[in-house]
């Protein structure tokens, strides 16, 4: 089974400012606690892909968790967008289709996607805003969700909903242009197969690593020192250096990156039983479910 030396969790964000509150860098190495990386005064969307891109040029034996769907839904209607003729094929092809509509849009946002006549039909966009295609409810969710739920694991939200807390939409598609930026540079599962060496990427849900640390289900955010130091003491790791503030999105990634280490030695993880080819390269796979 192929082992890593750094484990590096990105807690993402869809919002539309330049640097986002809510990305957060955590890595962990072969020796002492995680560790918050950020440039001055905090990270955009365009830093980390560019940090990504440096990562794979050296070739750092790294798995990289993306706090972010990869996917969108397909096989429960055999199309991502049913009803329009550009409907993409697989993942790539979806990344591909993003980025081409929001080619303009600045921070890798997403606005110009959603904003399409086709597109718009299939996304809630707010009380008063619901496409005609928006399935209702918790929304249209992949077989990996379907089966989180299903199992008690999490509870993923419709990425085809965009409002409301737990909302993951706006994220995942910026997260998309990223994935389609990056252009094969580092190895993505379960789209490629996994690299003898290098880095690779992952699709992680924080509160996964959140539930293995402990913490009850619904309460998954921490935001002191303790409830941090109790987290990573269940992952047996000690405590960073003090935060400058202990806000949920770095606590998510400090922990999440350390649950990173101890599960890629778990091969039933990069073995989950539900996972054909067909859900690898049309939906993804969240790391972490089984």
């Amino acid at each position: 089974m192929r082992r890593f030396e750094y484990f590096t969790c990105i807690d993402w964000s869809g919002a539309k400012t330049e640097r986002p509150d809510g990305i957060a860098v955590a890595v962990i190495g072969p020796d002492g606690p995680p560790t918050l990386i950020s440039p001055s005064p905090k990270w955009s969307r365009e830093d980390v892909r560019d940090w990504l891109l440096h990562i794979s040029t050296t070739k750092q034996n790294m798995l990289i968790g993306l706090d972010l769907s990869m996917g969108l839904p397909f096989l429960d209607s055999g199309a991502y967008f049913p009803e329009w003729d550009a409907t993409p094929a697989n993942a790539a092809g979806l990344w591909q289709l993003v980025e081409h509509l929001c080619a303009a849009d600045p921070y890798l946002g997403v606005q110009s996607f959603l904003n399409h006549r086709e597109a718009a039909r299939h996304f809630r966009h707010s009380r008063d805003h619901v496409g005609d295609l928006f399935i209702g409810g918790a929304g249209r969710l992949r077989v990996v969700e379907h089966h989180q739920r299903n199992t008690g694991q999490c509870n993923s939200a419709s990425c085809f909903n965009l409002i409301g807390a737990a909302q993951v939409g706006k994220s995942s598609l910026t997260g998309m242009r990223m994935l389609h930026q990056l252009d094969g540079a580092i190895p993505i599962w379960p789209f490629d197969p996994v690299p003898d060496n290098g880095p690779m990427i992952v699709e992680i849900y924080t509160a996964i690593a959140a539930r293995a640390a402990g913490l009850p289900k619904g309460r998954s955010k921490i935001r002191d020192r303790s409830g941090l130091e109790c987290a990573l003491s269940s992952l047996n790791s000690s405590l960073p250096p003090k935060l400058r503030r202990y806000d949920d999105h770095s606590t998510d990634a400090l922990i999440t990156a350390t649950w990173m280490k101890n599960a890629s030695l778990n091969t039933k993880l990069w073995h989950p039983p539900m996972l054909t080819n067909e859900i690898a390269q049309k939906e993804g796979w969240t790391f972490g479910v089984f």
